[in-house]
């Protein structure tokens, strides 16, 4: 019998990050980064880290051009890591073999004789198609230039032949410093290209933070000397094709673009929210204000859901409660048909969405977190008193009163209740460096929005960047939550005017945020 050959795992990988946009990471590099044991990665896309595996090593190696005796200690790092056995995920900026030090780490590897891959990533050239630049036009110019810039480390322009390039029909493109940017257009200029051609600097090109100028050679090198133009790179494109940017640009114009927008929510559930924020321009930071931790008896939702059938109500508290609850009810040979007959109550739209998404339908659906709207719900459905219903909810710290939440409204009401925690939720830490940076960007006013999906995230907020502060910083700025019972938790706290998404939904939460930073940036 023959076997297939297993890949080794001890190897490197170069993979191209792309612009900047994590959209533009091909899905061969999506795959490598989340399998990686570790990633050692330019800090141009250190963004991009949300994409690897948790637990992977994460590793920064500074600028994407780096002199060269950091280039080779960043070669001897990466063959070290692979020789312990490691899958190496080599993030680059842009391409890894296109103005990079890729193809040098490579060649080192390949003369120590360990095994490497290239993934190829979208060249910073082509990242002005996001200000509506097209590198090249049918029935345009058939040129295309590529000059080093920026990623020699430099600050002057690079030593071509500019007489020549000058004389050539077509666009030039170079990723620039403004100093660099300046000398280009000089150049060309002085080389014999037209004072009156056009040209476009983008800087940041396909982020949130994307800026662009535009203008004739002469404008743009004028403009930037008056400005002093420092040391900022950017994408400068040189052409024709430039003049199609008042009819193709697009990423610029949408709703949320340019907005700064932190997102609450705990990791496992950010995801969704993030991706229509920056789907709409806007710039999502995930503040991890709270994270999931296993209950005091993790085993407790197995051991009950196991005879779940004694029950005529489960309901679960959130889409983690339900995430929990399905994984419980469907281990080993079970199915949905474990349930019988069984009624499920979902407590707000995620809930439903997590519950829907194993084919489970939920009898009831309570808009938002609140034990009398959940009790009348239930209550619609027939009798309550002396029925047995499960409830499996967070525990969020705090001691809890047996009166207190859910279970005690409906032992109240003559329910015979099982109060099951499913997990537990802990405060990240206000000394780490992600809450001081949050703090900061609060404090400068840098921040456009703040979007709670739950009182747990209110309560999470407030005991990471402090009780005191929480109230000022959170006034200074747009407060959108999800449902009236979240905006209530933001008042308490001293949030004076939260705005209230009109459905409770993550869809509800960015129609409000769009509404609301519907003026420009």
């Amino acid at each position: 019998m023959t076997t297939t050959p297993q890949t080794p795992r001890g190897r490197a990988i170069f993979i191209g990050a792309g612009p900047g946009d994590p959209g533009l990471l091909t899905t061969r590099g999506l795959r490598v980064l989340a399998d990686a044991d570790v990633v050692v990665y330019d800090r141009a896309v250190a963004h991009m880290l949300r994409l690897a595996r948790p637990d992977a090593e994460r590793i920064e190696v500074g600028a994407p051009a780096e002199g060269n005796m950091a280039q080779d200690a960043i070669a001897m790092l990466v063959a070290d890591k692979v020789r312990e056995g490691c899958l190496v995920a080599r993030l680059k900026w842009g391409d890894p073999f296109l103005f990079g030090s890729g193809a040098k780490e490579a060649l080192f590897l390949h003369e120590q004789g360990l095994p490497f891959e290239v993934v190829p990533g979208v060249p910073i050239a082509l990242g002005g198609a996001y200000a509506g630049v097209p590198i090249s036009y049918p029935w345009g110019h058939d040129a295309l230039v590529l000059l080093r810039g920026h990623e020699h480390t430099g600050e002057s322009a690079p030593n071509v032949r500019w007489p020549a390039l000058a004389s050539l029909d077509g666009t030039v493109a170079t990723y620039a410093t403004g100093r660099q940017a300046a000398e280009v257009l000089r150049k060309l200029v002085a080389g014999g290209r037209a004072v009156t051609h056009t040209a476009a600097l983008i800087y940041d090109a396909t982020l949130a933070s994307q800026r662009t100028l535009t203008g004739t050679l002469g404008e743009l090198a004028d403009q930037l000397e008056a400005e002093g133009a420092d040391s900022t790179p950017a994408l400068l494109i040189v052409g024709d094709v430039t003049g199609l940017r008042a009819h193709l640009r697009w990423f610029d114009e949408r709703p949320l673009f340019g907005r700064r927008i932190v997102v609450t929510r705990s990791r496992e559930r950010a995801r969704d929210l993030s991706d229509q924020i920056e789907s709409l321009g806007g710039q999502a930071l995930e503040a991890q204000t709270f994270r999931l931790i296993p209950a005091d008896d993790p085993e407790a939702i197995e051991r009950t859901v196991a005879t779940v059938q004694q029950f005529q109500w489960v309901v679960c508290e959130s889409a983690n409660a339900a995430h929990r609850f399905l994984k419980a009810l469907l281990t080993g040979t079970r199915d949905l048909r474990a349930l019988g007959g069984v009624k499920v109550a979902a407590v707000g739209p995620s809930t439903a969405d997590q519950l829907r998404m194993a084919g489970l339908v939920p009898d009831v659906i309570v808009p938002e977190i609140g034990e009398e709207a959940t009790c009348q719900a239930l209550a619609a459905h027939g009798p309550l008193a002396e029925s047995r219903v499960l409830v499996i909810r967070p525990e969020h710290g705090r001691a809890e009163d047996p009166r207190d939440g859910l279970a005690g409204a409906l032992r109240a009401r003559g329910v015979d209740v099982q109060d099951l925690v499913a997990y537990r939720t802990v405060a990240s830490a206000p000394e780490s460096a992600a809450s001081q940076e949050l703090y900061r960007q609060l404090l400068d006013g840098s921040i456009d929005a703040v979007t709670f999906a739950s009182p747990t995230a209110v309560e999470r907020f407030a005991d990471l960047i402090g009780r005191e502060q929480a109230a000022d910083l959170l006034n200074t700025t747009v407060v959108v939550t999800m449902g009236p019972v979240t905006a209530a938790a933001a008042e308490a706290i001293g949030v004076t005017a939260p705005i209230v998404a009109q459905t409770f939904t993550v869809d509800g939460l960015v129609e409000a945020l769009v509404h609301a930073l519907k003026t420009p940036a």
